[in-house]
């Protein structure tokens, strides 16, 4: 694998691991109040066929997008009056979104476009397109010139290959969601409202005595989760690949989960475990036909790999990781 090569993979791993990253801010923000929300898949899910259906629709990704958002944050509504409000079981809670959200969507796919569940394949301004950074060589540079892009980076010296290859040519919610890092950070460890939302997920009953609101803190992390899932199913649909297929979240908002355990709750953790997964994830899409001597390994088990090793990953070299303690444990205002 040469220097060019390798930026490739790592181009791919970053573009894979955005809606993991997303996905997992979600969970933290959820899990850090004490709501454990294995939804994840579902919401994202949910907002990945909205954006896509609207953005069809409609033309303008935008529109995608905030529809994306808006389905995402009703199923996170849904899970926050299931287990908040009438302090139903958390994980039952999120599953029934999953299954909710892997039926409901190709039943209203198939109702608006009859493509099989499917939407129509989106271009121009009904998806996100990549930003060519100043000073990058991008696909206006191949235009002029009239050779490939490929060969252009080639040719440049390994600063230019870095920054036109792994740093330009993304899209617009590629650098948002690698913002949302440092800002989820600075939200949590802070501000106040983060010392509120670690609190709740620790020790409730004091938040409580302090006179506020453990319920519309948990609602307000609950709903930020849903935000956040919104725009990593978005991601999916309208930026990664061009429409809305079944089951397109293919595990990752399961995968997002594994990753919130190994990042130990933390941001910048978090950050590191997406990019770990989602480097898996390309060196598997990239290297499918792999032969050992004689025997080539089967395309299933490539694609079976970044699960297998995700699996591994958490039971070796995890170590001891502590949720919030009061996760997973519905509040009751003692009178």
């Amino acid at each position: 694998m040469d220097f060019l090569e390798l930026l490739q993979v790592l181009d791919s791993s970053l573009r894979l691991a955005i809606p993991l990253l997303l996905a997992c801010l979600a969970g933290l923000f959820s899990e850090r109040a004490g709501i454990f929300d294995i939804g994840l898949e579902g919401k994202m899910l949910g907002a990945a066929m909205m954006a896509a259906a609207i953005a069809a629709i409609t033309g303008n990704v935008w529109l995608g997008l905030l529809a994306g958002i808006f389905a995402s944050v009703v199923l996170a509504g849904i899970h926050g009056l299931a287990s908040i409000t009438f302090r139903g079981d958390q994980l039952i809670s999120g599953v029934a979104i999953n299954f909710l959200a892997a039926g409901l969507t190709v039943v209203v796919a198939q109702d608006w476009f009859a493509q099989g569940g499917r939407t129509p394949s989106l271009d121009g301004a009904a998806r996100f397109n990549p930003i060519e950074l100043p000073f990058a060589i991008g696909p206006s540079d191949a235009a002029e010139t009239g050779r490939r892009l490929n060969e252009l980076i080639a040719e440049a010296s390994p600063i230019q290959q870095v920054y036109s290859e792994l740093i330009s040519g993304h899209t617009l919610l590629v650098y948002l969601a690698l913002l949302a890092v440092p800002l989820s950070w600075w939200v949590l460890y802070r501000t106040r409202f983060g010392l509120r939302l670690r609190a709740v997920g620790e020790a409730p009953e004091a938040v409580d005595t302090a006179g506020i609101s453990v319920i519309r803190l948990r609602f307000v992390a609950v709903i930020l989760c849903g935000v956040l899932c919104g725009i990593a199913g978005a991601y999916l649909s309208t930026a990664l690949l061009g429409g809305f297929v079944k089951d397109m979240t293919a595990g990752r908002g399961f995968i997002a989960l594994a990753a919130l355990i190994f990042a130990k709750w933390r941001p910048w953790y978090a950050l590191s475990a997406t990019l770990l997964f989602g480097f898996l994830q390309a060196v598997v899409v990239r290297y499918q036909n792999v032969e050992v001597g004689n025997f080539t390994v089967p395309v299933q088990f490539m694609d079976a790999l970044p699960y297998i090793l995700t699996v591994v990953i958490l039971a070796g070299f995890v170590g001891k990781a502590v949720p919030p303690r009061a996760g997973g444990q519905p509040y009751v205002k003692e009178r």
